[in-house]
């Protein structure tokens, strides 16, 4: 297809012949004329030919680009990959040009009050069956698997999340960010990735957010642009809508995943070591008071759960959240969830509120699924009142930041408490704080297992059980280390430990981490 090159006079290059190069730059990449409406499917996979390569060449250094005889490929392999660009371009206006048609047809044929009486397969056969007779009404050119893949968003649209159902589908999926109706980014795998996927515009994505959070009982509009919420399946919501979103709606999804993780999956994952996990169950079956700290998206809710296998199936927990996410395994579970105020400003159920009333509810353990505030103080109290095994999570980058946090939040209390009488509060309630942190690559690991020992002074004692040590990085740039001991034979919960009878237990444990 093209010639060869021979010296220029110019280094790495040689001269073109005209003969042969030019008519391969004028004539077009495809050799059939570009056809008047895509033909591929929409939903073609490109992760293939094409980007990929696009990508590989165009990050090769240029005279490895020109050199040897695969240059001529690699021009033709960056034509080709813009022209797929260009198809996958043209496709998505198409599509979703010719989908807002139809979604406008649909809701001109409907009537949504008799919809509603619906049940949901009722309802999905019945659109399905309107949306075929607008295909073939309005004349859409389109393959069977496109039309499939039309109507089933369509019906998404008007009973599910829309765009958002095969995201929210896909379970390998942690995180879905939706900043405005056109931008819509995924992580998977620790990184963030920017999706195909996009809304008609930004109404369709505030339908969407009312609808979720409509689920439990709260709203978002202009005059509460801020909201938290979940979906059925205990995903974490937050929706902030304009005026504070000043590019659209802001959705962002914590997505749960379907089978619950247990301690040997994060022994598996190398989130904690076999040993560091059977400590963890002592600490958790022993009944000690223990803390979550780490970063946002570092595992503290899963780790809570997984710690939560450790209880017996007998006691009674009481869970406070602001929106209800976690998933206990226990069969005697009272779930709390606090309220915002109403359109008047009056009705709100805070955090306090929440914990205050369990303390009447004959609570064997309280867990509390994020403390970020004054509940801080009664949470500790019940801690330090017979409420032995409660837990709770807070964001701090260390164990040392985490007492330093909850210092900080009992003051803003304004109980006026002197600073040591707070910290002997902090020592006579936790016993273990758990390090969680996300490390660079993207991977999450228990970094410390840190023991509230005493007060010395004005100034908390605390001894670490095990640290994770980073050791360096792999070839392919994932973070490697290792869970090691500190050698502390006896912990401070060791007669806990032993009242219950898991003192043989610990030790062993112990002694195989040194």
């Amino acid at each position: 297809m093209f010639g060869k090159r021979q010296s220029t006079g110019k280094p790495g290059l040689g001269p073109i012949e005209p003969a042969e190069v030019l008519p391969v730059l004028d004539e077009p990449v495809v050799d059939e004329p570009a056809p008047a409406r895509p033909t591929k499917s929409v939903f073609a996979n490109l992760d293939g030919f094409g980007l990929e390569d696009l990508e590989e060449v165009s990050s090769a250094p240029a005279a490895e680009k020109r050199a040897g005889p695969r240059k001529t490929a690699g021009l033709e392999q960056i034509k080709k990959a813009q022209a797929v660009t260009e198809i996958v371009r043209e496709q998505s206006d198409y599509y979703h040009a010719t989908k807002t048609t139809i979604f406008n047809a649909l809701m001109n044929t409907i009537d949504l009050s008799q919809l509603a009486q619906l049940d949901q397969k009722a309802a999905q056969e019945e659109i399905r069956d309107i949306v075929a007779e607008l295909v073939a009404i309005k004349n859409v050119s389109m393959s069977v698997a496109e039309q499939e893949h039309l109507v089933q968003d369509i019906v998404n649209d008007v009973l599910g999340y829309g765009p958002l159902e095969p995201l929210l589908a896909r379970d390998d999926i942690a995180d879905i960010m939706v900043n405005g109706a056109n931008r819509v980014f995924i992580e998977v795998g620790g990184k963030v990735q920017l999706t195909n996927v996009r809304f008609r515009d930004n109404t369709q994505l505030m339908n969407i957010c009312q609808r979720i959070v409509s689920q439990v009982g709260r709203r978002v509009d202009e005059s509460s642009p801020i909201c938290d919420a979940r979906l059925p399946d205990g995903s974490r919501v937050n929706v902030i809508a304009p005026p504070l979103a000043i590019d659209g709606p802001t959705l962002t999804i914590r997505k749960f995943k379907k089978d619950k993780l247990t301690m040997r999956d994060l022994v598996e994952f190398g989130s904690i070591s076999s040993d560091g996990a059977r400590v963890l169950g002592v600490i958790g079956a022993s009944r000690c008071n223990v803390l979550i700290s780490g970063g946002t998206g570092s595992g503290k809710t899963t780790l809570l759960n997984t710690m939560t296998a450790f209880i017996d199936p007998t006691e009674r927990v009481i869970t406070c959240e602001d929106a209800a996410e976690l998933q206990l395994q226990q069969p005697h579970v009272v779930r709390l969830e606090t309220r915002p105020p109403n359109l008047e400003g009056q009705g709100q159920i805070s955090m306090r509120d929440l914990v205050k009333n369990c303390l009447r509810m004959r609570p064997e353990r309280i867990i509390v699924g994020e403390v970020r505030g004054p509940e801080a103080f009664d949470l500790l109290q019940a801690m330090n009142t017979g409420h032995d095994g409660s837990m709770g999570t807070l964001h701090a980058n260390s164990p040392r930041e985490a007492i330093s946090r909850m210092e900080s939040m009992i003051t803003m209390g304004g109980y006026g408490l002197p600073s040591k009488t707070i910290r002997e509060m902090i020592v006579g309630s936790i016993d273990i704080i758990i390090q969680a942190a996300r490390l660079r690559d993207g991977s999450r690991r228990i970094t410390h297992v840190t023991e509230v020992v005493g007060l010395e002074g004005d100034v908390i004692v605390t001894q670490d059980l095990f640290v994770y040590d980073i050791t360096g990085e792999d070839a392919a740039g994932r973070v490697s280390g290792r869970h090691r001991s500190t050698g502390i034979a006896r912990p401070r919960f060791w007669d806990r430990a032993r009242y219950y009878g898991l003192e043989r237990e610990l030790a062993d444990a112990l002694d195989a981490a040194e």
